[in-house]
């Protein structure tokens, strides 16, 4: 559990690292691509996460083995 830890926290660091070059990835496509990929590929039943400027996304399986996701962003102008 704690490599799979480690591994999402690489992942959110190399997305900064990302958001700097000309074609950011916008949360919720990070959330519905990079998130749900790492998920899945680890059998995760429940995950929070946040990016500490306001986005927060919830991820949980559901009992028919899908995954139900709940997610918000916050756009400063």
């Amino acid at each position: 559990m704690y490599e799979s830890v480690n591994e999402l926290k690489k992942i959110m660091e190399d997305e900064v690292k990302e958001k700097k070059k000309a074609n950011p990835q916008k949360w919720a496509g990070f959330i519905e691509s990079t998130v749900v990929n790492f998920f899945d590929e680890h059998k995760i039943e429940k995950l929070a996460i946040e990016d500490g400027n306001g986005n927060k996304a919830k991820l949980a399986r559901t009992k028919d083995n899908g995954i139900k996701i709940e997610y918000s962003s916050t756009v400063l102008m």
